[in-house]
């Protein structure tokens, strides 16, 4: 199964433990395919290098750039085409739905309410971590 995961659920599930780290430990066993973008990597990044998560990170022994490298290593690089009309209420969601498309991805798995709240683009799914574990598991 493919799936592109926002910048939220990727975050969620490299600092805490829950559904968005067992949508990544899917993707570590080969259960799933992670895909996501330069585009997203980059805000990845930026999200995860602002201070209120440096004690998290802390904690959990290692260095944003290592999650952020891990998390690179772990997805399937794509150079998505943009959309050609805005869909989301939030411009900057277009970039996960495009790469959703590039990657004929099954599933978007998102926390954001801008995504999640389309339900769906085109056929790919949109839904959250542990609506996206109940598939997995069915």
């Amino acid at each position: 199964m493919r799936i592109v995961a926002d910048t939220n659920a990727a975050l969620s599930g490299l600092l805490w433990q829950g559904p968005p780290r067992q949508i990544i430990d899917h993707a570590r066993a080969g259960a799933v395919t992670l895909h996501s973008s330069l585009t997203l990597l980059a805000e990845l990044a930026e999200v995860i290098g602002r201070g209120k998560f440096a004690q998290r990170i802390q904690r959990a022994g290692v260095s944003a750039l290592a999650l952020i490298e891990d998390y690179q290593r772990l997805a399937v690089l794509l150079e998505p085409e943009p959309l050609a009309t805005p869909v989301s209420r939030d411009p900057d969601d277009d970039h996960v739905l495009a790469c959703a498309l590039a990657a004929h991805a099954d599933l978007i798995v998102s926390g954001d309410r801008d995504l999640l709240v389309l339900d769906r683009f085109q056929d790919i799914r949109i839904l959250t971590a542990a609506q996206a574990l109940a598939v997995l598991g069915a």
